[in-house]
Order: C-alpha cells, then structure tokens, then sequence
C-alpha cells in the first residue's frame, strides 16, 4: 500500500512547525512571536484560524492572570487581568471558564449548528464576526504531589486556548489532529518564556528591581559585592508603635500597603531602587553610577513623596480611616551592595557607614522637628538650583565621629 503523498508532506510540514516553536522557546522568543508562527503555520495548512486566544497564569502581586490573543487580520495583542474577589460576569459565562471547571480537557462546538450543545454569550461575537467553528483546550503544569482539584477562579500554573476558524465547513478532522499535534510544542515554548517571566516578576516583586535583574542574571553567590556610589534613602511612617496597639492587624497591613504603595512609585518613578521592607520603614537607593544627578533625583522623589504622602492622608481622613505622617533622609556615599547572609538564606542589601549614617539621620527628625533631614553630602552640590532646601545646623550624630550638616525643604 502506497503512503499518501499529501499526507506525507503535510506530517513533514507540521515536524518542521513543531521543530521552530521549540527552538523558538529555547531562544527566549516572545509569547507574540511564538502566537505568530503557530497561528500562520496551521492557517498555511488550510485551518482558516481567524482568532486564537491563550490564558497563563501569572505570579504577580497585580495580576493574577495574562491573555495573549492573536487576530489574522490584526496580528497580537495581550491584557492582564487584575486579582478580584468576585469574579467578572464575562469570565463566569464564558468557555473557558466551563473548560476549566469540568473534567474535561478539551471542548468543541459548530458555531453554525442551529441546535448547539454548547453555547455561551460570546459565541454570539464569534458568529457575528463570521467564526464557524471553535475548539477550546487546557493544559496544567501539575507538580508531584499538586492537587488536581481546579478552581477556575484560582487556576493553577497552566494554559486556557481557544482556537476560532471561520472556514465555511469549520476545521476538519486534519485541522483538529494538527492543533493537537502542535500544541505541546507551543505550550513547552509558552511554558519557557512564562517560567522566565514569573522569575522575573517574583524577582522584581521581592527583591526590587535593580537586585533582581542582578540575581536572574547569576549574581547569587554569597559574598559577592560591589562598591557603588549611592544616595541612600530611609523612610519610615510616624507613630507606628502606638498605632498598631490601636488597630487591628488587618488595618494596619491596609494602612501600610496604602502608604508604601504610593512610595514605591514615587521613589521607583524617580530612579530610585527599593531594597528592602523593615516593618513600618523602607530602605531604598539611588545609584550614582547609574544617574550622575542621583542626588538631585533623590531630592525631587522626597518633594514629590510629602506632596502624594499627604494626599493619601487626606483621602484616608475624609474616609473615616486612621492617617498617619512619615520621616525620610537622605544621605550618600559608598556603599557594599550585593549578596550578604547564610549559606541557603540571602538578602541582596547594602551595608556600610553611609548606611549607618542614613540610619542616625532618620533617627533625628524628632531632635529637629522635621520630617525631612537631607545630609550636606546631598544637599550641597545642588543648593544653587534648589532654594527650598535650608540648612538646620551643625550636629553631631550618635556613632558618627564627624559632626554634619543637615538640610531640610522649606
């Protein structure tokens, strides 16, 4: 019996595809890219894909999970979807959300039939679109040991794809066996580029994101140092001791995630690096070597951080909700950053007596009755262009053999 020579073609053809999707993720290639060539290589088979839709999880404080769709007249595109409590009525009626919550892994359905046994409101866009048919798929990337209960509102690490033809007949029988043939490649390379992609966020989320960016690219080894230059930033939120004996500790993880929330930005936003959480407090830095004005910077984050910090008390107070103030210095000068801390437990940081200093200038805005203390280090080479810094004397500090300088903003 001869082989059919289509046929023959067509299963090289695909060998080929499948052979590109995984060079492509061990190449690190984009989830837009890898959507392009699996989309274009089975509409080159005659699939008539006119949209593909795939779901991954995501390992980010933001968003809980992130679609990349891919349209044949528009290319790709993707949208992250926050943390809810309450689901969105559009998940909830939607396929994907059936094909997760049944034990099933696979769904498909003629959206020409005049009977279906499947239909949900959005075949309704589909078949106003022009869409024909539509196949639904799902994969989880279960561990040893993982449960395989799935809550579709709290999915595991995994993949959702759908897959929209718009041929007068809907796919084919060859068109269903080359989507599945194909999609462990993709989900392999998905699975590469995702698992880079949740280190990173994790990475960035815990670390910050200059000393993530340091550990993702092998600066890990204890005891692995750099000396920078650097203005190093101490911030804490007043009156933290008393406040926590008086709230809950469910309002005071709220009133900190409101407050921190909001400096982060402005320090991130200003170039700065956030290390480290110390209860009420943060430690952060701006590197010299990588912003020659780091001090200037530093300066401008701190106006713009009294400017929102009193913002979001006068938000919290018109809300009925406990409001509070924050201190801040700002010192520089070298400093170790890098890797410090016991053989399996790490913490990417910065030490040194400049560190030491920040801390004794924090610990002086009581002394001075100022929130603000900024150092002669960081004041002074830009007291020509800043008139609203004003200098609070000469002091000696706890532990610091020199006496110094302080500044405040007027």
């Amino acid at each position: 019996m001869q082989n059919d020579p289509g046929a023959d073609a067509l299963k090289a053809s695909l060998t080929a595809l499948s052979a590109r999707l995984l060079r492509m993720g061990i190449e690190g290639a984009h989830f837009s890219d890898l959507l392009e060539v699996f989309c274009t290589g089975l509409n080159d088979f005659g699939a008539g894909l006119m949209r593909v839709h795939v779901t991954l999880r995501a390992h980010h404080p933001e968003f809980g999970s992130i679609a990349h769709r891919w349209r044949r007249d528009d290319g790709t595109e993707s949208q992250t979807f926050n943390h809810v409590y309450t689901p969105r009525r559009e998940w909830v009626t939607s396929p994907l959300y059936y094909l997760s919550e049944n034990n099933v892994s696979e769904i498909r359905q003629r959206l020409t039939d005049p009977d279906p046994v499947l239909d949900f409101p959005f075949f309704d866009d589909l078949r106003a679109a022009g869409g024909t048919d539509y196949i639904a798929l799902k994969v989880f990337f279960f561990a040893p040991g993982d449960s395989l209960a799935v809550d579709p509102n709290h999915a595991p690490e995994g993949c959702l794809i759908s897959l929209t033809g718009d041929g007068p007949d809907g796919f084919s029988d060859q068109h269903l066996d080359a989507i599945r043939d194909l999609l462990p490649s993709l989900l392999l390379a998905l699975k590469s580029n995702a698992n880079r992609q949740m280190a990173a966020d994790i990475a960035a989320t815990y670390l910050g994101r200059d000393a993530g960016t340091r550990v993702l690219s092998g600066d890990i080894i204890r005891g692995s140092v750099q000396h920078i230059d650097a203005v190093i930033c101490y911030f804490d939120l007043s009156g933290f001791t008393k406040l926590s004996e008086a709230l809950s500790g469910e309002d005071i993880v709220e009133m900190l995630n409101d407050y921190f929330c909001v400096t982060v930005d402005v320090i991130e936003n200003h170039g700065g690096n956030v290390l480290k959480f110390m209860g009420d407090g943060m430690l952060a830095v701006f590197d010299v070597q990588k912003n020659k004005n780091a001090g200037r910077a530093a300066i401008e984050a701190a106006v713009t951080l009294r400017r929102e910090m009193q913002m979001v008390s006068d938000r919290r107070t018109a809300e009925g909700l406990t409001a509070t103030g924050f201190t801040l210095a700002l010192h520089g000068g070298e400093v170790l950053y890098g890797n410090i801390g016991g053989r399996t437990r790490l913490d990417f940081t910065v030490i040194g007596p400049a560190v030491n200093t920040t801390a004794r200038l924090s610990a002086m805005t009581a002394h001075v009755d100022q929130n603000i203390i900024i150092s002669a280090r960081v004041a002074r080479p830009v007291l020509e262009t800043r008139k609203d810094l004003v200098s609070l004397g000469w002091y000696r500090l706890r532990g610091v053999s020199e006496r110094q300088e302080l500044f405040t903003l007027d």
